[in-house]
């Protein structure tokens, strides 16, 4: 493990520092002044160095702001943290254009010191992370066990050539699903082309799926390929295929069934090797009851049906969605790539995403453009997101139910085919402070009975209380359990292996 690198011309700073992350199991190396940390960083070599720096701003040695810049240039992902007084306040926040991952400042309370280093240091392994999944052009990204079924559906179609429809909301990825269909398939060296059907005019489309020979129609001054005969020997990929006219259906029934077409003002059959992947955000069962979806297309189409989770059914997949985005936006933009503040992380995490991924994306490069830091704050956040948080927290107390309704309303679990009952609610709280009163009381009986760790028995009991409700109401996902009790994906995880909590 590369150590934490300490630059600060006090010894007592340095000394505690050293001491408190040691305990932490985080190795150290200290430092009086840059000149130092420039030495050591050339003496290193590139596969070297600390995997975060925490430095004073003023030291008789050089500035910890010209240090900052001479970092950055050898190692543009190091997490760097400012220490600094309050009157050089001004200059640390200066510091983030710079690329400071954070300042700190003094005098500092040591475990929010610590906790602050260990962010830190998880954003140093995310950024490898995210430069390792950058530099091998993922084409689709996702932990979530939906999309990890997507996956294993899509490996397990990759030597076919049966046709996949793909249902989902619009921008949850159906293309990207398609062309990771057609990548890893036989075809893969044929053509990959893509077609709307619904944002072509109907008195269009015809043509642009089959063609047309010269003097069809007004305009038609040549004869034209359609979308057929160029994906010849690939893949045609029909998005949006519930909104295709009705009459066309007909003709695209044919082709599937013999891979025989006419083109427009044409006499002679044209025939294309070709495999299609169709994708819809309706309901083509409802379409076809309504009339206006022929059944035998349907049944023609759904051989293998391929479900995309919409973005709000796979939370757990956003934070990497999100610095993903951002580092693809920078190198799109040709700019440094921004950092996200947990808190902010946690504000987009709870985002309804009507737009799916797709709008994640868009707001992840107006952020790029937008955000004025290096590190987006909640403030940073677009107006749509800001404006959910809002309401969100402007929902009056009556409407938000208590745990005793809410656990009602859980409904029974299934294990291995037997039903368990829910949990019975507790009883109704008469008044707001009738927990605390019972604390109160607690507090005393432990007190008066002359123990000496009456804090410590309380607080573990009240830590352990409070996660295990809030992984109750998240099924166990740490990260979520997390975001709802405002406190770190690290810190819980701690916390749990402290208390010896079961989930």
């Amino acid at each position: 493990m590369k150590p934490i690198w300490i630059v600060d011309d006090d010894q007592s700073i340095r000394f505690v520092l050293e001491k408190a992350l040691l305990r932490e199991g985080l190795p150290t190396r200290s430092f009086t002044n840059p000149r130092e940390v420039l030495k050591a960083l050339d003496a290193e070599g590139p596969q070297g160095g600390p995997q975060v720096l925490v430095s004073d701003i003023r030291m008789p040695g050089g500035s910890g702001l010209d240090l900052l810049t001479a970092i950055k240039q050898r190692l543009p992902n190091l997490p760097v943290i400012i220490m600094t007084a309050f009157s050089d306040l001004d200059s640390a926040v200066s510091a983030f254009s710079s690329g400071a991952f954070e300042y700190l400042p003094k005098p500092f309370d040591l475990p929010k010191a610590i906790e602050l280093i260990r962010r830190a240091v998880d954003e140093g392994k995310r950024d490898e992370v995210a430069e390792e999944q950058i530099t091998e052009t993922p084409e689709m990204l996702g932990q979530a066990p939906a999309m990890q079924d997507v996956f294993r559906a899509i490996g397990r179609l990759a030597q076919s050539h049966v046709t996949v429809l793909i249902t989902g909301e619009s921008g949850s990825g159906k293309e990207l699903v398609a062309r990771a269909l057609h990548k890893h398939s036989p075809r893969a060296s044929g053509p990959f082309v893509a077609i709307n059907t619904a944002a072509i005019p109907k008195d269009l489309l015809e043509s642009e799926l089959f063609g047309h020979e010269r003097g069809a129609f007004t305009g038609a001054q040549a004869s034209r390929r359609g979308r057929f005969e160029q994906a010849d020997g690939g893949t045609l990929f029909l998005d949006e295929i519930g909104d295709m006219p009705f009459d066309l259906q007909t003709r695209l029934l044919r082709v599937l069934s013999d891979g025989n077409f006419y083109r427009v003002g044409g006499h002679s059959a044209v025939k294309a090797n070709v495999r299609v992947i169709a994708a819809t955000h309706q309901d083509l069962e409802q379409r076809v009851k309504e009339g206006v979806f022929r059944e035998d297309l349907f049944h023609r189409l759904n051989v293998i049906r391929l479900r995309l989770p919409a973005l709000r059914e796979r939370r757990e997949d956003v934070a990497m969605l999100t610095r993903y985005f951002l580092q693809r936006s920078a190198q799109q933009l040709g700019v440094e790539p921004k950092r996200i503040a947990e808190s902010a992380l946690a504000q987009l995490c709870n985002f309804q995403f009507p737009g799916n991924v797709r709008q994640l994306e868009n707001i992840c490069h107006w952020l790029t453009v937008m955000a004025p830091a290096q590190v987006i704050e909640c403030k940073d956040l677009p107006p749509e997101v800001l404006q959910s948080a809002e309401a969100a927290a402007a929902l009056p107390a009556a409407t938000v139910p208590s745990p005793a309704a809410a656990l009602s309303d859980v409904p029974p679990a299934s294990v291995d085919g037997m039903v368990a009952a829910p949990l019975a609610p507790e009883p109704a709280v008469a008044a707001p402070s009738a927990w605390e009163t019972a604390l109160d009381t607690e507090a005393l009986q432990l007190l008066e009975s002359g123990r000496t760790d009456v804090w410590d028995v309380l607080t573990r009991r009240f830590e352990t209380r409070m996660i295990q409700a809030a992984l109750f109401t998240t099924r166990g996902r740490r990260i979520e359990a997390a975001q709802k009790l405002g406190i770190g994906r690290n810190t819980i995880t701690r916390k749990i292996q402290e208390l010896g909590i079961e989930e």
